[in-house]
């Protein structure tokens, strides 16, 4: 049977090391086998589309596994049909915190994972990366051993690529007709060639990027985190659209026409995914594009998951191939050139905003 540390005491005790180390295994065989659903069979992958027998779980939770994994299958299809495949995939788990109490456990675990594009088109990125948290459910079995009941994303943002089931996100109540808003985009690919130069302009958008791509996993210390006040998105992009010049407009914090951060404060545009847009679009910061897929290195693109009137998220493009696929980053979930593809085959019904700053 697997230990942890116990005490005369009834409250929650920390899982000793062999049994986190066993939590860890668990975690990590359910993650890695749908991350295998979305790669390519081939001779040698875990793809069979059965959850593992090494790891035990309730009869619900196999039941729901098993439609994750066809869920994440047909995801791959839709992937295949807009041009992208992956062709390896690793996925690691560490567990960050494990409570145990009466026969029950509580584990905090983060996943990290590596998906290898596949080179359909020839330019496209060599891989995408994204971390992400879960907190698993497991229950102590007579005769030994544990069994997991239950796994919950505890990110806000969009659901990580091998995520099967989008979770609820928090919505700003907007009516739609005080504010600039904004037009949503299309979604059809391909669309027609809209570029930019990169450098050499009133903003840098190459520094937009490499900014974006160097603090995607390992935060700027310089900076404030949100993730548990809405979520790190919209501080995240602003931080890079600061790198590569735009400059702040101060004046009081919930004005959406004012956009600054400093040491003690910031103003709502600064972290809010409405009231960015209000600002941007208010200032003349940047415009709507017709098309998700005309977007380019440091343009952004929002997401109105629900179709509820208030945008949810926003990412920056950091990388565009030459085929016209944009290729994402962002905060909540942390996530590196991730391509919009993926996203739209996420979230096909969601309503899209795409920005040329």
């Amino acid at each position: 049977m697997f230990a942890y540390s116990a005490s005369a005491g009834t409250g929650p005790e920390a899982a000793d090391r062999a049994t986190s180390d066993a939590f860890a295994r668990m975690a990590d065989d359910v993650l890695s086998q749908r991350t295998q659903a979305l790669v390519e069979d081939q001779p040698g992958n875990r793809n069979s589309g059965q959850t593992s027998a090494k790891t035990r779980m309730s009869a619900q939770l196999k039941k729901d596994e098993e439609a994750a994994i066809s869920s994440l299958r047909s995801r791959r299809t839709r992937l295949a049909d807009l041009g992208e495949a992956y062709t390896d995939a690793d996925t690691r788990v560490s567990v960050d915190r494990a409570m145990v109490a009466g026969g029950k456990a509580t584990v905090q675990v983060t996943e990290q994972t590596t998906l290898t594009y596949k080179k359909l088109r020839g330019d496209e990125p060599a891989t995408t990366d994204f971390r992400t948290r879960y907190e698993l459910i497991l229950t102590s079995k007579r005769g030994g051993g544990w069994e997991l009941t239950s796994i919950t994303s505890q990110d806000s943002g969009p659901v990580a690529i091998n995520e099967p089931v989008a979770t609820k996100t928090k919505a700003v109540k907007d009516d739609g007709n005080q504010y600039p808003d904004g037009t949503p985009a299309s979604t059809r690919y391909p669309a027609p060639a809209k570029p930019k130069a990169k450098t050499g302009g009133a903003y840098d958008y190459a520094a937009m990027g490499k900014y974006a791509e160097k603090y995607w996993s390992n935060y700027n210390p310089a900076y404030r985190k949100f993730n548990g006040a809405g979520g790190d998105c919209t501080n995240f992009i602003s931080q890079a659209l600061k790198a590569g010049g735009w400059k702040p407009v101060p004046g009081s914090t919930s004005d959406y026409r004012n956009w600054w951060y400093d040491k003690t404060r910031q103003s709502d545009s600064w972290v809010g995914a409405n009231e960015w847009a209000w600002f941007t679009l208010s200032n003349q910061r940047a415009a709507n594009l017709a098309n998700v897929y005309q977007t380019d290195v440091g343009d952004i693109v929002q997401v109105d998951f629900n179709k509820d009137g208030s945008k949810d998220h926003s990412m920056m493009v950091t990388y565009r191939s030459n085929a016209g696929m944009p290729y994402l980053t962002y905060h909540s979930t942390n996530t590196y050139r991730k391509s919009l593809a993926s996203i739209i085959a996420s979230y096909p019904d969601a309503v899209y905003f795409a920005y040329r700053t």
